[in-house]
């Protein structure tokens, strides 16, 4: 399944994709009053179906896209271990691109919070069905607690 993209201006969204993101437009699916359809590939699996607009877009109510990227590509190291890229395109499409981070380049505040999460993990055991689910969420700074997190799963989950 690809993502679709209704611009105003398809010249102008297909240039800025092109030209200033590097993907390639492989094909174009000719309509009554023009191009309707174009088809934009960065990598394997990164394609973007480019259409006109029925009527006027509103920036910034599009949609946020994300790609995979290299870790040279992009300039900007999060706090998540990754290395991002965030732009909009013409019509306020939201485009990120994120690389991961080498070993060894993780921020230390977040590798801390991750370790304390993993040691926070509850077993929440179901007499009924044998199965271990485990809790992790926490609530004003406490866990959980796990007959109070078993009221709110789906009951499919027994």
């Amino acid at each position: 399944m690809f993502t679709a993209l209704f611009v105003l201006d398809l010249g102008a969204a297909v240039s800025w994709y092109v030209e200033g993101l590097g993907f390639a437009s492989p094909f174009t699916v000719p309509g009554s009053s023009g191009r309707a359809l174009l088809h934009l590939l960065r990598w394997q699996f990164q394609d973007l179906l480019v259409r006109p607009a029925p009527s006027a877009v509103t920036a910034g109510t599009g949609c946020t896209l994300s790609f995979a990227a290299v870790y040279d590509e992009v300039p900007v190291d999060t706090l998540w271990i990754t290395r991002d890229l965030t732009t909009s395109d013409p019509d306020g499409n939201v485009v990120v691109f994120t690389a991961a981070r080498p070993p060894g380049s993780q921020e230390p505040a977040f590798s801390k919070q991750v370790e304390r999460a993993e040691q926070a993990v509850v077993d929440c055991p179901n007499p009924e069905s044998g199965m271990s689910l485990r809790n992790t969420t926490q609530i004003g700074g406490q866990l959980a607690h796990c007959d109070a997190w078993r009221q709110d799963r789906p009951s499919w989950l027994g």
